[in-house]
């Protein structure tokens, strides 16, 4: 009879659907009962802002973007969290070129742990919801263990943190915001 969280997954493109509207829309769905929570997904600063300005931070439970060590969206992250937004990510493992990088690599060495299980864990450590997608079964169960790997050090954390680049990987023409 009602979900648990509903996004907006995209930002209507070139403003076709003003974000107050939508946004308003949800507000109304969580306050029949049809959602417990309404989120956003993909959004920058600055529609974060419009949605603010339309429902107000409280009542916007996540922004789900795009995060990983090669882009940490560090700018769209320290909104939210002024705002007390929390941040869900999605492609933390990059499609996989995370589990390839040398630097997190020689980090699963010393934590004797997978790749994936350091980045997830670097993505828990920092705050994050993270949704890693697999469809092997044992790469699931091996993902659920980093949630015990949560002791990497400032020095790993550090090292992870120096892997940005801007990677995005998910941009989707006509689709897709001005990224911040």
């Amino acid at each position: 009879s009602y979900v648990d969280l509903t996004l907006i997954h995209w930002p209507s493109p070139n403003d076709e659907v003003p974000v107050a509207e939508f946004m308003a829309e949800l507000l109304e769905a969580k306050r029949l009962g049809l959602t417990r929570q309404i989120g956003v997904s993909n959004f920058t600063v600055d529609l974060m802002q419009q949605a603010i300005d339309a429902v107000g931070a409280d009542q916007i439970a996540t922004n789900q973007i795009e995060l990983s060590p090669f882009l940490q969206n560090e700018k769209v992250v320290a909104f939210a969290r002024q705002h007390g937004i929390a941040i869900t990510s999605y492609m933390t493992l990059a499609y996989g070129k995370a589990l390839q990088e040398e630097t997190i690599k020689r980090i699963a060495a010393r934590h004797n742990a997978t790749p994936a299980q350091v980045v997830l864990a670097w993505a828990l450590k920092l705050g994050y919801a993270v949704i890693p997608s697999s469809t092997k079964r044992e790469n699931l169960e091996s993902n659920l263990l980093a949630q015990q790997l949560l002791q990497l050090s400032d020095e790993d954390m550090a090292q992870i943190a120096a892997l940005e680049s801007n990677g995005r990987l998910v941009s989707p023409e006509g689709l897709a915001p001005d990224w911040d």
